[in-house]
């Protein structure tokens, strides 16, 4: 399958990827593609720009949108890595209990870089803790000791697609589950696991 420009994806929907990534608490479904789009479009502006003119208005203007391009995509790429360092276990755990027809939360390269971060995590806390302790002490889960992302976290966001019947569940023992409706254009504040399958369908997006 021929892969799709950043003409067709649109730098919205790279935006959109980059602000929900910025302010889910987990981390979201890997946008491998289009961020290889990304890569590939700044390889031909720059081309483009060696053979521009010099002192042409335009060159400058096209280094500017450069510059927002690949603040863009390096702040997403911090930001995925981020959450992988922090919720290693969590991630690989999930990776590994998916269905085939689940997507990957993980590019190959996440995927291969959180492997070998667990793996230094346990190699470090055996060499420096784990070895001087007593033999029934010598074991750590790391699934129980790295605290998991915190989905009942509170996310702003802008509704896309209008929903109907989202239920959502109660703060305190004294409330009930309630029902509400999205409108398309409306805005809100809610926890983050009620709303977190219309993240993944493009339905809302987080701002």
């Amino acid at each position: 399958m021929e892969k799709p420009s950043l003409n067709s994806l649109s730098s919205k929907h790279f935006q959109v990827a980059w602000m929900n990534e910025k302010f889910a608490p987990e981390l979201l479904e890997s946008k491998s593609e289009i961020v290889e789009c990304v890569i590939e479009q700044l390889h031909h502006m720059e081309e483009n720009l060696r053979r521009a003119k010099k002192g042409d208005l335009k060159v400058s203007i096209h280094r500017m949108e450069m510059e927002r391009i690949r603040y863009v995509l390096s702040s997403y790429l911090r930001c995925r890595l981020r959450k992988i360092e922090k919720f290693f276990p969590h991630i690989l755990e999930k990776e590994k209990t998916r269905s085939d027809r689940e997507p990957s939360c993980l590019s190959p390269e996440e995927f291969a870089f959180a492997r070998e971060y667990m793996a230094n995590t346990e190699m470090y806390l055996r060499n420096v803790a784990l070895k001087h302790m007593p033999p029934n002490l010598q074991k750590v889960d790391l699934l129980r000791s790295v605290p998991k992302p915190d989905l009942d976290s509170y996310v702003f966001l802008r509704v896309k697609e209008r929903q109907e019947n989202i239920l959502v569940e109660p703060e305190t023992d004294e409330q009930r589950d309630y029902v509400i409706d999205l409108e398309e254009g409306s805005q809100h504040l809610i926890r983050y696991k009620t709303i977190a399958p219309l993240v993944a369908s493009g339905a809302v997006r987080l701002i």
